[in-house]
């Protein structure tokens, strides 16, 4: 992935997160809830993005005050489309790699950028959507500046029709 579309991605995903975490900005509208997931489309510089996203169902610690969110995004106005990213709500580390885990599938995010990780090769984001479809269970390690370890674990319940309906809106 390139810088450039990092950076544009990074930029969209801050105003997703932090304007509209009760998504009271009209640019954004849902267009599906299914069980733990949702799909959500909005315009972005007269483009539409779509993502599937999810929020954990568990968090360790229990006591920190944090907002995760697991994202799969559409981009067509620039050929992106099945980008996987990932935030624990606060900025990581460069020490440590962010990983994902499902069953005995492991993944390694290779581009951090502040509070946000994604995967460098679309095959690896294929390979990851094909597990998540076929998984309940996703557990997310992360560790921030203090070098103090998180683990987000979201349930897949509704992933797959998240996707889907992300997927078709914007194609």
């Amino acid at each position: 992935m390139s810088l450039k579309k990092i950076k544009y991605l990074f930029i969209g995903l801050l105003i997703i997160f932090f304007s509209n975490i009760t998504f009271a900005n009209d640019s954004v509208k849902s267009i599906g809830k299914f069980k733990d997931w949702e799909s959500f489309s909005l315009k972005e510089n007269e483009q539409k993005v779509c993502f599937a996203q999810s929020i954990p169902i568990l968090q360790s610690p229990k006591n920190s005050e944090r907002t995760s969110r697991l994202f799969v995004t559409f981009r067509p106005g620039d050929k992106i489309k099945d980008e996987i990213s990932v935030t624990a709500g606060y900025i990581f580390n460069n020490k440590n790699k962010v990983t994902a885990k499902s069953g005995k599938n492991i993944y390694r995010f290779s581009t951090v950028q502040e509070n946000f990780a994604w995967f460098q090769e679309n095959k690896t984001e294929k390979k990851f959507i094909k597990t998540l479809k076929k998984g309940s269970r996703l557990m997310v390690t992360g560790y921030n500046t203090q070098n103090s370890q998180t683990i987000d674990h979201y349930s897949l319940l509704g992933f797959t029709k998240a996707y889907n309906t992300a997927k078709k809106s914007c194609s």
